[in-house]
C-alpha cells in the first residue's frame, strides 16, 4: 500500500502520540482504517484493520499477562485473571485508545462517521488492537509490550489492590436477597460479532423487573457489567 503525502502526514502525527515509530507505516495506516472505509473504496479485505485487530487480541492478553506476572509475583493465578479480565475489557479499551485520540485517525466510511463511529466504544476497541498486532508484526512482542506497559501504566499502577476488581455478582445477589427476597436472573439477549470476537449481551431481571443491561467479550464479562448497572439503579432508588 502506497500511502499519499497527506496520509503520511497524519500517520506521522499519530506515531508521536502513540510512542512508537514504524519501520513501514503503512503498516498504522492499515491498523486504522475500518472495513467501511475500505469497502467505500473497493479496497480488499487485507486492506482494513480486522485481520491486525484479530492479531493485536492475542497480543494484548499475552502482553497484559505478562506484566501482571512480573508485577504482581505473589498473586495466584484466580486473582491475576480477574485483574486481566477488568483491563482488557471493550469499555477499558475504548477508554485508552481514546486517551491517546485513536478516534481522530480512523479512517471511516462516510456511515460510520455520520453515526458518531469516531467514538464508539467497539471501533476504538478493535482500532487499538489493531494498532498492537501492526506494532507486533513491524518489530515483533517486546516492541507491543513496550507500548502496552506505557499505556496501561496508570490503570495498572494499583491493580494488585484487594478492591481494584469488584465481584458485582456476589455484591448483587446479597443486595437483592436482602431488599427483595429473590435472587437476579440473568437472560442473554444477543450475540453479536465474528466468531473469535463475539459481543455478549446480558439483560439482569430481579422478580420481573429488568434491573440491568451488560456488555462484554463473554458472558461473564456482560453479566458483571449488568450486575454493576443494577446495583447503580438500586442505589439510586
Amino acid at each position: 500500500m502506497k500511502l499519499t503525502s497527506d496520509q503520511k502526514k497524519e500517520v506521522k502525527r499519530f506515531e508521536k502520540i502513540l510512542g512508537y515509530s514504524f519501520k513501514k507505516r503503512d503498516y498504522l495506516f492499515r491498523a486504522l482504517t475500518h472495513k467501511s472505509y475500505a469497502n467505500e473504496r473497493n479496497m480488499s479485505h487485507e486492506e482494513n484493520n480486522e485481520r491486525y485487530e484479530f492479531l493485536g487480541d492475542a497480543v494484548l492478553e499475552l502482553a497484559i499477562s505478562n506484566i501482571l506476572i512480573e508485577s504482581f509475583p505473589q498473586h495466584p493465578e484466580g486473582e491475576l485473571s480477574k485483574i486481566r479480565a477488568a483491563v482488557v475489557n471493550e469499555a477499558q479499551l475504548a477508554d485508552v485508545a481514546r486517551s491517546i485520540h485513536v478516534g481522530d485517525f480512523l479512517n471511516l466510511g462516510k456511515g460510520e462517521e455520520m453515526t458518531g463511529g469516531r467514538d464508539k466504544p467497539s471501533l476504538l476497541s478493535d482500532a487499538y488492537e489493531a494498532v498492537l498486532g501492526a506494532i507486533y508484526i513491524d518489530r515483533g512482542f517486546d516492541k507491543a509490550k513496550k507500548v502496552v506497559g506505557k499505556h496501561y501504566y496508570e490503570i495498572l499502577k494499583n491493580a494488585g489492590g484487594n478492591d481494584f476488581y469488584k465481584d458485582y455478582k456476589t455484591r448483587l445477589q446479597e443486595v437483592s436477597q436482602s431488599k427483595y427476597r429473590t435472587i437476579p436472573k440473568y437472560r442473554l439477549v444477543k450475540e453479536s460479532g465474528p466468531d473469535h470476537k463475539k459481543t455478549f449481551e446480558v439483560n439482569l431481571y430481579i422478580g420481573d423487573q429488568l434491573f440491568g443491561v451488560g456488555t462484554g467479550r463473554s458472558k461473564k464479562i456482560a453479566e458483571q457489567s449488568a450486575a454493576e448497572a443494577a446495583l447503580e439503579k438500586i442505589e439510586n432508588v
